[in-house]
């Protein structure tokens, strides 16, 4: 079975990952750097009178300012040009950042200089302070630019070595041989103490998946910076594992005219892992390329999967969405054959079933309590009961649609699969309706919210079943997961517009993950959307398919993907754990710099 954790440590992963490259607007970078650059002149500048101290320091930090963005904009333009993620801004937030150790040490320096009037101490601490700006802004561009190494290595190095040269110019005058030796010495240390930090990190990675950990890092960087699939769907190919999968299809089509008026698609694989990476975007794909070709209203709901079903890269995603299409194309055996919906509960767990052509369909949720991924097996099972009872075929969605707390998946597939049981024994049992089958469907496009705000484009879809005056909505919205307790609003609302009864999901889709920054790494629908305007938005698309009911047909198919490339779920575990072996390993290596900057040190006072 598939374990518990997946889908936090996915999830923490990215959270790990995405907290490392949250960077404030450019603005606000350039104004902390003027005023870190104007603080670190008038700190390097002689105390003689307070006029001249003022006035010195000053003309030093607007030379230290324009130095700094100077060489932060020719370095983007140029040697950087090519690069995927370096650009002025993030250089400028990372030269904000390595030139604090100048004002650390430019501080220290200053003091010993006034206590014992020697300049070489002076020199002495702006060397150890460019020594640390350089370890920091190397390892930084080479964990992160996709540049050559000598590209990489001048990027490193001009903007910390010419502040350093202003500052000791402005008090030297001049730079002796010492002064070059403390330079060179000091740009040794960090370039060595770089270079064996980084291969420690490394490790980590090599060991587990025969990849650097910073060649993940960087592609993960790429897409969170600049939404390139590329690099990272790269390493996911190579972690990769084949595995057939399934999808399954309920097709709705009018009577009398004979179009498709609907399409539930309930693929057996996940939506993730996270933003536009593999899978994450394909339930509104789906949507698309359906609605696209068939004019109809679409609903992605969850099927039952995990991460460990996460699809590698968008060439898988094509592979499936023409699968789907050729299936939609080929589906015959059209009928009007329904049963009402009921829905059992037991220990919690709700299980809603409907039968439409001998297939039975059933929707499964804890709600309130939360509801995650669901094992794979438990669909197998459930398909396997369904055809002992009967059925042709089993078509299980997992509701996704609460989140209230831990989750615990062994209780949630053990109650589940009892009440799905209790619900195929009754449905066995069921006669089909009377009167005939009416369908109607509506869509509505949220265009005030966004991924960031929990949904997606595929916005919220109803498609309303009757049979024997019974109406019957399932409702869809593209987002991962739901708040708690807002499900049961939603459906209570629709009982003024006669819907008795039905079912709300999410598609779990991962293109609103990764794309804010809080303790979850996205925003379930309804944590930053107003509750009464979600259920208005619903309310909207019921009426809409309330309005276009009609007699109406239904089949079903089951489509197999073969060999499909998923990442896996031992492949999953090991990339959700490299993070914090990763963080663990950084932590202990850091010790290295401390060592290096004690060596540089002891070998400036002996020289």
């Amino acid at each position: 079975m598939v374990s518990s954790s997946n889908k936090s440590s996915i999830d923490l992963a990215v959270q790990h990952y995405s907290h490392l490259f949250t960077l404030p607007p450019l603005k606000r970078t350039l104004i902390l750097s003027c005023l870190e650059n104007f603080l670190m002149g008038l700190i390097a500048s002689p105390l003689n009178s307070p006029l001249t101290w003022l006035i010195y320091g000053l003309i030093l930090g607007i030379i230290l300012n324009a130095l700094t963005i100077f060489l932060d904009y020719l370095t983007a333009k140029t040697v950087l040009k090519k690069d995927i993620v370096l650009n002025f801004r993030r250089l400028s937030f990372l030269s904000f950042c390595t030139n604090f150790f100048y004002v650390i040490f430019v501080l220290v320096g200053s003091i010993l200089m006034l206590k014992y009037g020697n300049l070489d101490l002076l020199v002495r601490a702006l060397s150890i302070g460019f020594f640390a700006s350089l370890s920091l802004r190397s390892l930084a561009i080479y964990a992160i630019s996709s540049s050559n190494l000598p590209d990489k290595i001048i990027s490193s190095s001009l903007q910390p070595l010419t502040i350093l040269l202003a500052i000791i110019l402005s008090q030297a005058g001049n730079l002796t041989i010492r002064y070059v030796t403390y330079i060179i010495g000091a740009a040794a240390a960090s370039m060595l103490s770089v270079y064996l930090f980084i291969n420690l990190l490394n490790e980590c990675g090599k060991t587990t998946f025969g990849i650097p950990s910073l060649e993940i890092f960087r592609a993960f960087i790429a897409n969170w910076a600049e939404d390139l699939e590329g690099p990272f769907e790269g390493i996911l190919e190579h972690l990769g594992e084949e595995h057939d999968i399934t999808v399954s299809l309920l097709a709705f089509r009018s009577k009398n005219r004979g179009n498709l008026k609907s399409i539930i698609v309930a693929p057996n694989l996940h939506p993730g892992p996270f933003k536009n990476i593999g899978s994450s975007p394909l339930p509104s794909l789906i949507m698309e390329a359906l609605e696209g070709e068939y004019k109809c209203v679409v609903s992605v709901p969850h099927g039952i999967s995990g991460h460990s079903l996460d699809l590698v890269s968008q060439k898988e995603n094509r592979r499936v969405l023409e699968k789907i299409l050729r299936a939609v194309k080929e589906m015959r055996n059209f009928s009007s054959s329904v049963t009402n919906f009921f829905m059992v509960e037991k220990d919690g767990a709700k299980v809603g079933c409907q039968v439409f052509n001998n297939c039975v369909f059933l929707t499964l949720t804890l709600s309130p309590e939360t509801m995650e991924d669901l094992p794979i097996e438990l669909n197998e099972t459930i398909a396997q009961r369904a055809l002992e009872n009967g059925f042709a075929h089993a078509i299980a969605i997992d509701a996704h649609n609460s989140l209230n707390g831990p989750f615990n998946v062994d209780i949630a597939a053990k109650i589940l699969e009892e009440a799905a049981t209790l619900a195929l024994k009754k449905a066995r049992d069921l006669p089909y309706a009377q009167s005939t089958l009416r369908i109607g469907a509506g869509k509505v496009n949220l265009r005030d919210v966004s991924v960031r705000d929990g949904i997606g484009p595929g916005g919220i879809t109803a498609i309303v079943v009757e049979s024997d005056r019974q109406r019957t909505a399932y409702i869809t919205i593209d987002g991962n997961n739901m708040v708690s307790g807002l499900r049961e609003k939603i459906l209570s609302s629709l009982r003024g517009l006669g819907i008795s009864g039905g079912e709300v999901f999410t598609t779990d889709t991962h293109i609103v993950n990764a794309v804010v920054l809080n303790e979850r790494g996205y925003c379930p629908v309804g944590e930053a959307i107003d509750h009464d305007k979600i259920i208005e938005y619903v309310k909207c698309s019921v009426i809409e398919a309330l309005n276009n009911m009609e007699e109406s047909e239904v089949a079903w198919c089951k489509v197999m993907i073969p060999r499909a490339k998923v990442i896996g779920e031992q492949q999953i575990n090991y990339l959700s754990m490299l993070v914090d072996r990763a963080l663990k390993r950084a932590g202990r290596s850091s010790l290295i710099f401390i060592f290096f900057g004690i060596l540089f040190a002891i070998f400036s006072t002996i020289l």
